[in-house]
């Protein structure tokens, strides 16, 4: 009988109609669920019968409740690199191999990082409101060429941006928690500690993975270091901040703004504080969604499901939990 393959939030719709789901229905019975789940519940009754969950979306929590609940389960294959919605100590307790596609998106999140940034500097939402309305308006922009760009987290994501930021005549420094002499030749940045790079950065982007480690790591006190001029990019995850830290730092003008493509709650509901301020561009968690980056990464998570279920070796890079099945 062939594996039952399910995908329980391919909303929005991402990997339905493409090559990689062709190729995913060779592979075994395969189920696509086209809306998000509404409750834990349900969710477990979508995926209670998978031998395989290909995990589209980060707002999918597949916790220990989750896990436990699937005791047919063996594989979950995350779209993405991040797997902070997914409880890895409980899969791993339960035997359950978890994979990832790291490095898929990398180029196309690291675009939409300078893009975001080059909109906030250039107050291109404002101005772009203010013509269609008919108005002409002068307002005063910020150069990023001069400036100094400090990168928290120096991956694949990190490196492009460095590349991009230089290329913009920006100097670049980087925080991280493998810094070497070789890691910085290699991305032409130069390593400070976490307090010198708050301290000297005219920008300020977030670049790590979310885990309990990185959990809450940019405190409300971290923005007391920063330039009141200063900007905060996040294209990486919302929980890399403490809670309220950034509403709070950008409502008292500790910093001057800050552009967002990642959230505490996803969609970000209508009238969320931080939607009320002006110093703030806004994007829907979308970095990634270019068609290059889709496909790349769409083939890469059925090549994980492939390997595991034809018994191949999984790319060590993409192995982040080595279950028992």
């Amino acid at each position: 009988m062939p594996p039952l393959i399910i995908i329980p939030d391919d909303f929005p719709v991402t990997l339905s109609g493409t090559k990689a789901e062709e190729k995913l229905k060779t592979l075994g019975e395969v189920q696509i669920y086209l809306d998000k789940a509404k409750t834990q519940g349900e969710l477990i009754e979508r995926i209670r019968e998978a031998e395989v969950v290909i995990n589209i979306r980060a707002y999918t929590h597949l916790n220990a409740e989750v896990l436990a609940s699937c005791q047919k389960l063996k594989l979950i294959s995350v779209w993405g690199t991040g797997t902070d919605n997914v409880d890895l100590e409980s899969a791993r307790r339960l035997g359950i191999t978890v994979t990832n596609t790291p490095g898929a998106n990398a180029l196309s999140v690291a675009e939409h990082t300078v893009a975001i940034l080059l909109s906030l500097a250039r107050q291109i939402p404002l101005l772009d409101r203010e013509v269609r309305s008919g108005n002409w308006p002068r307002v005063e922009m910020v150069q990023l060429s001069g400036k100094v760009l400090g990168l928290l987290g120096l991956g694949a994501i990190g490196r492009h941006v460095a590349r991009m930021a230089k290329g913009l005549g920006m100097e670049v420094i980087a925080w991280t928690f493998h810094p070497s002499p070789e890691r910085a030749k290699e991305s032409g940045v130069r390593f400070v500690s976490k307090e010198e790079l708050l301290r000297s950065a005219d920008v300020v982007s977030l670049h790590l993975l979310l885990t309990d480690e990185t959990r809450g790591f940019l405190k409300k006190e971290d923005f007391d270091l920063m330039k009141p001029t200063a900007f905060l990019v996040n294209t990486a995850r919302a929980g890399l901040i403490e809670p309220g830290g950034l509403y709070d730092a950008l409502r008292s003008k500790k910093i001057a703004g800050a552009a967002l493509d990642v959230y505490d709650e996803e969609p970000l509901p209508s009238g969320h504080p931080l939607t009320t301020l002006p110093n703030v561009v806004f994007t829907p968690h979308n970095a990634g969604m270019t068609p290059e980056a889709i496909l790349r990464g769409l083939t890469m998570a059925v090549e994980n499901v492939e390997a595991f279920l034809t018994g191949r070796p999984i790319h060590p890079a993409h192995l982040v939990v080595r279950g028992s099945g």
